[in-house]
């Protein structure tokens, strides 16, 4: 089977096509390199060869609001008699913080990209299509765990435009309802490394999340990790959120695949994380005592926008996907660690 992976060289889009490849599928990665490294490519490559597995894998530059591009994938696809018959689609901007100062620029990219995609696949008649969600939709919700069928309420066009693609999603399904089967994941917050540490998360400047600004503190890029309130209503006054290894919620996209494959026609959303909560003290503490690393910090004001705690109900995942996730807080801090420490400038 061939995929198309679009945004398949950023974070989570790397470590999903190397599951992909080592499950013998026919992977090409598109992806405009705007914000990833094409050196996250030779690592992949590299690791396959050191594998000795056998593997198909094609990468074109292009951005995804260029439906020409598109066009022509599917096309060659087509005349090399080998079809694309499944797209996971990253690709995206997903800064909250910069969705706020350009608006536009987070709807042209997320939106009228994802309208050139659906168009390109209808035109070839695939119907198949992973999604990349994001838990970002469920706003300021205070009932935890967070279940799909929740008030869908963001505060940021970042999330605006995630809800914007799946109101598109339920349009196109509702129109023909034995055509599309569609996934679309809500994740959560992906953390960790490939074991390996060949491929990891490398944030562009300074980190917006919680993991890579802790690694950096570790390595010495940063010097202290700021908290956000230390007077929460949970028991050590920290934020709590939902935090799920990377290779966890990658393996979530092999199993909808899975799944689609199984399905004459379905239109879901999923919710995408570990089911549990961890407080920011917690994992500073788990991460100290897995890596032997302190980590300074200091206390700065509440945030607009959060929340004392957040994290997912799963069971959907579970009864719909057979996916469980598997790997502890602890092995994401020490994976996590390992890519920080065999990288300490990331790609660079």
């Amino acid at each position: 089977m061939r995929v198309l992976l679009t945004g398949g060289a950023g974070f989570i889009g790397s470590h999903i096509a190397l599951l992909l490849l080592e499950r013998g599928y026919d992977v090409l990665i598109f992806d405009s390199f705007a914000n990833s490294s094409s050196n996250v490519i030779k690592r992949i490559e590299n690791f396959l060869d050191n594998k000795a597995l056998k593997y198909k894998l094609r990468v074109i530059n292009g951005d995804i609001r260029d439906k020409k591009i598109l066009e022509s994938i599917f096309s060659k696809c087509v005349k090399e008699n080998k079809p694309i018959e499944v797209v996971i689609h990253l690709a995206g901007v997903k800064s909250v913080v910069e969705s706020l100062t350009n608006p536009l620029y987070y709807w042209d990219v997320n939106v009228s990209g994802t309208l050139n995609l659906l168009l390109t696949m209808k035109e070839h008649q695939c119907y198949s299509l992973v999604f990349s969600s994001s838990a970002t939709i469920y706003g300021l919700s205070s009932y935890v765990p967070i279940l799909e069928e929740q008030k869908i309420s963001p505060i940021t066009p970042y999330g605006q435009t995630k809800v914007a693609v799946e109101n598109l999603f339920y349009d196109l399904y509702k129109s023909n309802v034995n055509l599309w089967k569609i996934c679309s994941l809500r994740y959560f917050n992906p953390v960790g490394a490939h074991p390996s540490g060949l491929i990891g998360e490398d944030p562009k400047g300074i980190p917006n999340n919680l993991f890579p600004f802790i690694t950096q503190v570790a390595i010495g890029r940063q010097k202290t990790l700021s908290i956000y309130g230390d007077d929460w209503e949970t028991k050590d006054g920290s934020g709590i959120r939902d935090y799920i290894h990377i290779i966890d919620l990658a393996e979530g996209h092999l199993s909808s695949i899975d799944y689609l494959n199984t399905s004459e026609s379905c239109l879901e959303f999923i919710n995408l994380g570990s089911g549990k909560g961890y407080s920011v003290f917690q994992i500073i503490r788990q991460f100290e005592l897995s890596t032997g690393c302190r980590i300074p910090f200091s206390i700065e004001s509440r945030r607009d926008g959060d929340v004392a705690v957040s994290y997912a109900d799963i069971s959907k995942a579970k009864r719909l996907l057979s996916w469980t996730p598997k790997r502890s807080l602890e092995q994401m801090c020490l994976d996590g660690w390992n890519w920080q420490m065999k990288n300490p400038n990331g790609y660079g």
